[in-house]
């Protein structure tokens, strides 16, 4: 990721865009930050945010137009929130700040600002802050212009009274009853000018005008044609402007210009939502309660308990739709802009602690903030990009993924992989492709449905093949590896004659979509839908909430035909709050559950606790860590060939070593009843007998080691007598580095086999430790 690809990305998240209410004013009040500390009642903070934007608070919290007000969101689910009031309000009952102002430091350069009204005196406000000496001329005996006029019982004498003194005491020379007649003689008197005289600009100064008669003004800088000399304030270009806020907003503009003249930098540059702009945040208002507006007391001002429940209804704009959907990037209590930063940094550490490794490794990269995201960013695909990386600077950590690769070795090996044509058959039309994890967790439902595909598709050699599709090498970002295994089952398609590919699996349906286009692939439950379900599958009378998996997320024939299996089965169905397009993922995907397993628990909570009823998935990992919590759930070949007297939604989940044995026996029974063959011999541990506890063997699963694990070592222990011996208990302590993992067993001989009492793992390296 560069520079360009992060500001692209960081664009891409609009939750730092501001709230209409702010991008409609002109000067840019921090409304939902002013009014949020209005709730808590600190209107002395709330001030201070007004303040921020607006140097004349007494006056224009009387006189605001509040632009604010029309595009408020709150006027869709109830009234406008009344933002002037609540600005009169901060003025009313907020302190001022006691703290005294720092000496500001001068600049070089004098500024003359030729008009006392609101624009002229903002302008003369912001350049005398940045330490320039500012002149005001002013024609009137008194500054504030037009504000004089204005009904004393809307903005009494003292209001702008107190206002102004700020200029006192900023130190502007003011010089009232001084009209300015030659502005060019004032321009090389000073380094700049800003004429802030509204209709007079046009009657009154011979500058440079345009082709419909007004004098030629910049609509961003203020400039004239005149180097030097700005104008602004109430009329420009034919257009009125009385706008206060406006006048205000101007006068800022102009000084920024007039401060960069003054630096000699670019008067154009970064000048981008200068005024008001239409903002791009979006904000969702499903399910809010439409509220009117709290009723002022006295028919024109609130007390302090009405200004709190006022801004109470303030809805707090803000979008942060991907992270309320997603527990994942809701766990780390920050939103998307920010996560891309965190990992552009962390992916240019050279040396030192790379701190978001866990972030990016614990996305489910399900895809889920990409459907829900008005800009459709996609943090999966960031997360990917950034594992991708992280392995090939040779910075993933090794145990990040260790285990499922494992898993994905032992598919892909001789243990369980294999492709036969159909006995008797040179190619193949069709291939089953049920992939690892069914066949790890119901292999019995894989051989059954073989059978139906056999004979259902008469007239079609349908061959089989089995092994992992290369999903966790996908997710881990190993590149290298999961081409590799691409490869491979590309050459042996090609082998079998080029076969349609039909996959039950939506993880191996999305690897073969996206690697492998030039396959024709199809869902197995699209065949079921097309052939019929099997005779003797007995209908099931239930009510069943669909979890679609997150693989299966825009695969909308998929998903139809799973529901009218599932009604053809006698289910009624019915569909969770996020499901097809808005589904969530389990916390399989992308191997959050490895990587950060709080937030894996916190993911599959949520999702069960959706509803009631019974899940029906399409998945076999889903199922299992739905029924790992204590969800009922059955996957929709449980429905299909499971025995009418069973309740196939209290099927426990088979544990990490069960789900190796399951893939191991599969291929073995399908290789003797359908092929007439028989396997090759074991490996050396695999004759080790263990004998484990239900109690042993639950801390074996939570620790990921499985069965084969315990073997090896014992096997290499006993082998090499490797091993240390409590003369207290007779048990033996032994370990055994098979890969980047060192795996300790304590065990104690017992006739035939061995007692386990205990197991763990590390990543540390102990000198001399043995084979690999």
């Amino acid at each position: 990721m560069d520079q360009k690809e992060l500001r692209e990305l960081e664009a891409q998240c609009i939750q730092e865009c501001p709230p209409t209410c702010t991008a409609a004013c002109p000067v840019h009040v921090d409304v939902k930050a002013m009014l949020r500390e209005v709730e808590r009642g600190d209107f002395t903070a709330a001030l201070k945010i007004y303040r921020k934007s607006v140097p004349f608070p007494r006056i224009i919290s009387r006189l605001c137009d509040q632009p604010c007000h029309d595009v408020c969101l709150r006027a869709d689910v109830g009234d406008a929130i009344a933002i002037r009031e609540l600005e009169r309000a901060c003025v009313e009952f907020g302190s001022e700040s006691s703290e005294k102002s720092r000496p500001i430091p001068k600049r070089k350069g004098h500024v003359a600002i030729v008009g006392g009204g609101i624009s002229g005196i903002t302008a003369a406000y912001e350049l005398a802050r940045k330490g320039y000496a500012v002149t005001i001329y002013e024609t009137g005996s008194a500054l504030g212009g037009s504000l004089w006029q204005i009904d004393k019982d809307l903005l009494p004498a003292w209001v702008i009274e107190r206002d102004l003194e700020v200029m006192n005491t900023l130190g502007i020379d003011i010089r009232l009853n001084t009209p300015v007649s030659d502005i060019h003689e004032l321009r090389r008197e000073n380094e700049a000018v800003y004429l802030a005289v509204g209709a007079q600009l046009e009657e009154s100064f011979d500058l440079e005008r345009g082709e419909h008669g007004f004098i030629t003004v910049d609509p961003v800088t203020f400039e004239t044609s005149a180097a030097g000399i700005f104008a602004g304030g109430g009329m420009r270009w034919g257009k009125e402007m009385h706008s206060s806020i406006t006048s205000i907003s101007e006068g800022r503009r102009a000084a920024i210009s007039i401060d960069r003249h003054l630096q000699h930098v670019s008067l154009t540059a970064s000048r981008d939502n200068e005024g008001a702009y239409k903002s791009c945040l979006y904000t969702k208002l499903d399910g809010i309660e439409p509220l009117p507006m709290v009723a002022e007391r006295d028919g024109w001002r609130y007390d302090q308990d009405d200004a709190m429940q006022e801004a109470k209804r303030c809805l707090q704009c803000e979008c942060m739709e991907c992270v309320k959907a997603c527990e994942y990037l809701k766990h780390y209590e920050r939103y998307p802009r920010r996560y891309v930063r965190e990992i552009y940094n962390n992916l240019s550490i050279v040396k030192g602690t790379r701190y978001a490794n866990t972030f990016i490794n614990s996305c489910s990269m399900c895809g889920l903030c990409a459907e829900i995201c008005p800009e459709d960013l996609d943090m999966g695909e960031i997360n990917l990009a950034a594992r991708r990386e992280m392995v090939k600077q040779k910075r993933m950590p090794a145990s990040a993924f260790d285990f499922a690769l494992r898993d994905m070795a032992f598919s892909n090996s001789d243990q369980f992989a294999f492709n036969r044509n159909r006995p008797g058959a040179a190619t193949s039309d069709y291939v089953f492709f049920p992939g690892c994890q069914l066949c790890a967790s119901s292999p019995q439902h894989v051989e059954s449905a073989y059978g139906y595909l056999n004979a259902r598709m008469e007239g079609s050699n349908v061959g089989l093949m089995l092994g992992c599709c290369g999903a966790p090498a996908h997710w881990a970002g190993e590149e290298a590896l999961f081409n590799q295994t691409i490869q491979r089952w590309q050459d042996d398609l090609h082998a079998m004659g080029d076969p349609t590919v039909i996959l039950p699996c939506s993880s191996c349906y999305q690897i073969f979509k996206s690697a492998m286009p030039e396959v024709k692939i199809v869902s197995l439950w699209e065949l079921y839908e097309q052939h019929g379900l099997p005779e003797y599958t007995q209908p099931v009378t239930r009510t069943v909430a669909i979890h679609d998996p997150c693989t299966a997320r825009h695969e909308r024939p998929v998903q139809d035909s799973v529901r009218h299996l599932a009604e053809q089965l006698g289910c009624t169905v019915e569909e969770l709050p996020f499901s097809r397009e808005k589904t969530v993922c389990c916390s399989y995907g992308g191997h959050m559950w490895l990587a950060n397993p709080q937030v894996a628990e916190k993911t599959v909570r949520r999702r069960i606790d959706e509803h009631p009823a019974d899940y029906l998935t399409y998945c076999a990992m889903c199922r299992d860590f739905f029924a790992k919590q204590g969800k009922r759930a059955v996957h929709i070949l449980d429905l299909i060939y499971g025995e009418p007297t069973e309740d196939r939604a209290a099927r426990h989940s088979p544990g990490w070593s069960q789900r190796h044995e399951n893939r191991a026996q599969l291929k073995r029974k399908l290789l003797t009843s359908i092929w007439g063959e028989t396997m090759d011999g074991t490996q050396a541990h695999e004759s080790i007998r263990v004998i484990v506890s239900d109690e042993v063997r639950a801390v074996l699963e939570k620790r990921l080691i499985l069965t084969e694990d315990i073997q090896r070592v014992i096997e290499y222990a006993e082998r090499t007598k490797r091993r240390l011996r409590n003369p207290m208990s007779g048990r033996f302590l032994a370990y055994f580095k098979p890969t980047t993992v060192t795996y300790w067993v304590e065990y104690q001989p017992q006739d035939d086999g061995y007692v386990i009492f205990n197991a763990y793992s590390h990543r540390m390296e102990v000198p001399g430790s043995g084979e690999s």
